[in-house]
């Protein structure tokens, strides 16, 4: 990792660590500890709420994309060699597609971003508890940094939309060229 991109993570983490406080321990009182805890438990909730729409988006852009490719094929086969509907439609259903798989991808890395952010935190927060599982757990992993051990979710699916947008153009092209 380059030394600059270990400073700006070095410097997010900083800022999330003094964002985090509102209230010093010692000017919130004594139940300090047990209100932390039950943010941090909804924090996590929220987190894992998160990844519970990245997964709802992954499986409707997955339907769609399947659904018309399923669509069409059967539109193939049926009129055996001869394309039923107009070239003009898959064209404009392709580019459709096309677009959608855009839009995908581009959820995908907000979804990642987002997912990030809220990591950072939660390890932020983590450093005022006793125990630091989700930190923990990370290092087991190997932080990400070696496919070895374990290869981020986002690295795997953010490829999902561009090989169907490869798909439709590639579907698209033997449209066209195919007699």
């Amino acid at each position: 990792m380059s030394q600059s991109l270990i400073n700006t993570k070095s410097e997010q983490n900083r800022k999330i660590e003094l964002a985090l406080p509102a209230i010093d321990e010692i000017d919130y009182g004594s139940n300090y500890k047990d209100h932390l805890l039950e943010q941090y438990k909804i924090y996590l909730t929220l987190a894992d709420k998160i990844s519970d729409r990245r997964a709802t988006t992954n499986n409707f852009f997955l339907t769609l994309n399947t659904g018309f490719i399923s669509a069409i094929g059967i539109v193939g086969y049926v009129n055996k060699d001869r394309i039923a509907i107009s070239k003009d439609y898959i064209l404009f259903l392709t580019i459709a597609l096309i677009a959608f798989c855009y839009f995908w991808y581009r959820l995908i890395r907000s979804y990642k971003d987002l997912n990030s952010a809220k990591f950072r935190v939660i390890h932020e927060i983590e450093k005022r508890l006793p125990l630091k599982p989700f930190d923990a757990e990370w290092e087991a992993l190997a932080r990400g940094k070696d496919k070895n051990v374990y290869m981020p979710f986002s690295k795997i699916e953010i490829f999902i939309p561009l090989i169907f947008a490869l798909f439709h153009l590639l579907l698209l092209a033997y449209i066209f060229i195919a007699k």
